[in-house]
This record gives structure tokens, sequence and C-alpha cells, in this order.
């Protein structure tokens, strides 16, 4: 277990399954307990109309069907310009990376990823969200 990450409430946004369990499974071996999953975009929407004071972190899967993960960030940042959102992709051409950040995405990690490449990416959101 690594020190710090027990105050993230997560919901994990990706469309299919095996990678689902794979990140919660990642998650847990950081010591992170509270997750929440949705399975495309709207279900994720949805959660977050009634769960969103308690969610404090959002990790997305870019590629899903009927609503990109882009499109819940865009969605996302129409109400929220802080919640801290860490973008699943396996894209890495630079348009990508562009239309991430200027949609406000606060990290991008590159699949396939270790649960070492995971867990740097959560201790920078961490910093920039000021988690103490």
């Amino acid at each position: 277990m690594t020190e710090g990450f027990e105050k993230f409430k997560i919901l994990v946004v990706e469309d299919q399954a095996e990678a689902r369990a794979m990140l919660k499974e990642m998650l847990a071996e950081l010591g992170i307990t509270q997750v929440f999953e949705a399975t495309d975009g709207r279900e994720a929407l949805r959660f977050l109309d009634s769960a969103f004071d308690f969610i404090n972190l959002i990790v997305c899967d870019w590629n899903m069907p009927g609503m990109s993960g882009v499109d819940v960030l865009k969605q996302l940042r129409s109400v929220d310009q802080d919640m801290p959102f860490l973008m699943l992709t396996g894209r890495s051409d630079m348009d990508s990376v562009v239309e991430a950040k200027s949609a406000g995405v606060t990290a991008y990690i590159r699949k396939p990823f270790s649960p070492a490449q995971l867990e740097v990416k959560l201790r920078i959101i961490r910093q920039k969200a000021n988690f103490n």
C-alpha cells in the first residue's frame, strides 16, 4: 500500500470490463478502496449528477462508444473547472494531446501502462489538487 492515496474517491469510466477490473486492481494496490465504475460517458455523467460532491477524481478512457472521454471531460468542465481528470488512451499523436489539454485534462496516460506509471500520474494529480 502506498501512503497518501487513501483520500481518493475515484470514478473509473471504461467500456471494457477487463480494463476496468485491471484498473481497480491497480488502484487497490495503491490503497485506493473507494472506486466507482461507469461503463460509458453517459453513465458517468448520470452518476456524477447524484454523487458529484463525493467523487474527487475521474479516470476515463478516451475511446468509448456513444460518448468519448473528451466529450465527458468537456461536459464536466462546463460545470467544474477543478475536478481532477486522468485520461486513459492509446492515442499518442500531438493533435490528441493538444485536444485533451485544451479541454482541461489534468493528466494523460497512454495505454498500456504499468502500476508504477499509474502511481506517478496519481502523485502528480494529488500534488496539483492539493490532497492532504
